[in-house]
């Protein structure tokens, strides 16, 4: 941010304190300087936030964490604060309002880290303004503590950029976030959206001046992959998919010339079962799943699927069972009226979904899947459904699961639709 530009609107805060986003193109308020009208407070410690002379207040041995009501997914944020000594606290983006928002979203630091109290004691993905616990800020942009600073989060796609007093010192793509360790705590690097909000540390810390820009778009068009992403369905025909043949484990025993044979035969099987109408992929509830060509190995899948009542069905990783699909209503198979998500077949790890977060049948749903190494995440219509749990090896229990394997849409008979199947391999 270039601050010249902002000393004359400086000026005029000082009659309006939240004036400033009338002279900004496309901002908007987010705090009317005199109460706490559209936020929501988490957790509150001590006298929680506290609203005086146009400034959110912090006080030394209060916050919690206070989030605005609304969600937000790519926006600019601008805002100012002020620090004193040692304070810590942070700005909570695409955060839910539950669990820890620095690992269920994301937090960027804000810290007065040139303090004795953290000089040689912090890890360098803990200075001001870093994504908390993963991308580094560059030190040495802060003013002494005491005096104002300026700051804005700029948060488009899996693109954050962070810039304060007019220095970029966070400029980080997520998607090269390839740590498996970083990519099992912190899922939120995958959220879409949440909200945004002060994740209070007992510190003291002023803000004021909080504006936004709603960068937010239209979805793109079915099929077309995100940025960072390749479709695997082209909304067309089947390419890139194949029948199923088996299990890994029977497969891995064929000579190449039986499953060469078998894989024949399995795809002409897949042809008469498997359309595509209306840039969808439509299963007409008999023959076998659908499997990828390719295998992979650790990998972020993005699959929106619809099913019909009592309906059943799963995403196989790396040719293993699975994240379940099914009716919620459906008692026979389900008799704990679980959503979808879970990794159904578990016996030691946990099997069912942390929450029911399906649409109704009939509508729409969709996954975003995390796999790193045997652990996986899994998002359900924007909400996390299984966090960093192990997968089993279904077809022999005694075995890790497999390193690599192929992605398979399931079927147990039902009729069935995915479209807009994107993949992101990680670290390969």
């Amino acid at each position: 941010m270039n601050t010249r530009l902002f000393l004359p609107l400086l000026a005029a805060a000082s009659v309006f304190t939240h004036s400033i986003s009338a002279a900004e193109s496309g901002f908007v308020d987010i705090f009317d300087g005199k109460s706490l009208h559209g936020w929501t407070l988490i957790g509150k410690s001590g006298r929680g936030y506290i609203v005086e002379d146009g400034k959110i207040t912090c006080p030394k041995g209060g916050g919690g964490n206070l989030f605005t009501e609304k969600e937000y997914s790519d926006f600019v944020l601008r805002f100012e604060f002020k620090l004193e000594d040692g304070s810590n606290n942070g700005i909570g983006i695409r955060a839910p309002l539950q669990g820890d928002a620095a690992y269920m979203g994301m937090e960027i630091q804000v810290l007065d880290d040139e303090s004795d109290k953290y000089k040689g004691k912090i890890r360098p993905e803990q200075h001001h303004g870093s994504v908390y616990d993963v991308f580094a800020a560059k030190p040495g942009s802060l003013k002494p503590a005491g005096q104002w600073n300026e700051e804005e989060i700029r948060a488009e796609g899996r693109h954050i950029k962070v810039t304060v007093n007019g220095k970029v010192i966070t400029d980080a793509d997520l998607n090269t976030a390839t740590d498996p360790k970083k990519i099992e705590h912190h899922p939120g690097l995958f959220r879409d959206s949440g909200h945004i909000g002060f994740l209070g540390h007992n510190e003291y810390v002023e803000f004021k001046n909080l504006r936004i820009k709603d960068l937010s778009e239209k979805k793109e068009s079915d099929n077309k992959a995100p940025k960072g992403f390749k479709a695997l369905f082209n909304g067309k025909n089947l390419d890139g998919w194949k029948g199923l043949v088996e299990d890994p484990i029977k497969r891995a025993k064929m000579s190449p010339d039986d499953l060469k044979e078998k894989q024949a035969k399995a795809d002409e099987s897949m042809r008469a079962h498997w359309k595509v109408i209306d840039g969808a992929l439509e299963f007409d509830g008999k023959g076998q799943s659908l499997c990828t060509v390719k295998d992979y190995k650790n990998f972020e899948l993005l699959v929106d699927w619809k099913i019909l009542e009592k309906g059943d069905s799963g995403i196989y990783l790396r040719g293993s069972p699975q994240v379940q699909i099914w009716d919620p209503n459906n008692k026979g198979p389900n008799p704990k009226n679980q959503g979808s998500g879970g990794l159904y077949n578990n016996k030691k790890n946990p099997s069912g979904p942390l929450e029911l977060a399906d649409n109704p049948i009939g509508q729409w749903n969709t996954f975003r899947i995390i796999m790193v190494d045997d652990k996986v995440h899994v998002f359900l219509n924007g909400k996390l459904v299984v966090n960093n749990t192990t997968l089993e090896n279904y077809w022999n229990y005694d075995m890790p699961i497999f390193p690599s394997g192929q992605i398979e849409l399931q079927n147990h008979g039902d009729k069935l639709w995915f479209k807009n199947v994107y993949i992101r391999e990680i670290g390969n």
